[in-house]
């Protein structure tokens, strides 16, 4: 049975809400430590914590009249907050916050992928073990070649997908890096130490470099590895959809109580979520060339990357939640047809062994 998903469950690290929240627990993080450091007065960091607060719609009316997300924020913050707002922000510039707090969103998101995609290859890895002595034929150009069994080919999905985790991981551990350090990246303002204990207090690790923003080919590899995962799927959709024909009928997806296949012909069960997984692949890997493109930006920084990155990093980060938690449905209820199999290779008989002949 197909298990409904749950959109908001990654949208929801995705809203404007979530965004601002993220954005005050930088800059509370960042006053904390530079309270810690003598920087600010004892005492302003639980004082501003109490009343810290935002409200969206006025963000929104501030921003029609200043032009600037992040000073609306702060502004909508400091009317909260009263006096002590002076001490928020202190020495910071905007990308120091919009940056740390997207590395944050992006730790999150790219967890809960890394849990879906434990979860496939757990799956994979279980049909794997019960097929290993299901004997079909394997196909060179589409044309039958030898026998191999079906474990054998889920195996090989085992692996690629294995690959895909380390690849995620990696990518992940390379955005785990936030920046503290001030307008054009050069510490003038703010303490280098200010930076290194708030990345630290926020589980990152500070930029070995910033030119005031961080440099977009590390978001790039991101997408790069989601991506390659996306096709992966696609290629395990591919073979589903190829083996479901009707006239080879060796594996076939799950078909629910009252689903329908055609309006016109009721007679047929259809892989739509093989085929949907497969235009969602095309999708998602859409996002590498944006990406890829935000990496060169004018100067020191600049905010073309900006209006991409507000449209790119949720969708592609629903994207692949999404496609991971339907194909591990595809799996856990894929109907594996083995007379058709045994039937199939046996179809032109014994050709199949011509090489030991």
């Amino acid at each position: 049975m197909i298990e409904r998903y749950t959109l908001p469950e990654m949208a929801a690290l995705w809203t404007r809400h979530a965004v601002f929240e993220t954005w005050l627990s930088v800059e509370l993080a960042v006053l904390e430590v530079q309270e810690r450091m003598g920087l600010a007065p004892a005492g302003v960091t639980a004082d501003v914590r109490a009343r810290a607060a935002f409200d969206i719609a006025r963000i929104d009316e501030i921003e029609a009249e200043v032009r600037h997300d992040v000073i609306a924020f702060l502004t909508n913050v400091a009317e909260h907050v009263g006096e002590n707002s002076r001490f928020v922000h202190m020495g910071m510039t905007s990308s120091d916050l919009i940056d740390t707090a997207l590395a944050l969103q992006i730790q999150k998101s790219g967890q809960m992928i890394r849990e879906k995609l434990s979860t496939l290859i757990d799956t994979v890895r279980r049909k794997a073990v019960e097929h290993r002595d299901t004997v079909m034929v394997g196909r060179s150009h589409g044309i039958h070649g030898e026998p191999i069994t079906f474990g054998l080919k889920l195996l090989n999905w085992l692996d690629e997908l294995e690959r895909q985790q380390k690849r995620l991981d990696d990518a992940l551990e390379e955005n785990r890096v936030g920046q503290i350090s001030g307008a054009m990246g050069s510490y003038s303002n703010i303490d280098p130490a200010v930076e290194e204990q708030v990345c630290a207090l926020l589980g990152l690790k500070a930029a070995r470099t910033s030119t005031q923003v961080i440099s977009r080919d590390i978001h790039a590899q991101f997408f790069m590895a989601l991506g390659s995962l996306a096709t992966t799927i696609e290629k395990f959709a591919v073979e589903i959809r190829a083996l479901q024909k009707t006239d080879i009928l060796e594996v076939e997806e799950g078909f629910a109580k009252g689903q329908k296949g055609s309006s016109a012909m009721p007679h047929k069960r259809n892989p739509v979520s093989s085929e949907n997984l497969t235009g969602l692949a095309r999708l998602l890997r859409s996002y590498i060339t944006p990406a890829l493109e935000n990496v060169a930006l004018w100067h020191e920084r600049d905010i073309s990357h900006s209006s991409v990155e507000r449209v790119v990093f949720p969708d592609a980060f629903i994207l692949a939640h999404y496609m991971l938690n339907r194909f591990n449905n595809v799996m856990n209820d894929l109907i594996v047809h083995k007379d058709n199999m045994r039937s199939n290779m046996n179809r032109f008989g014994g050709i199949i062994f011509s090489q030991r002949v």
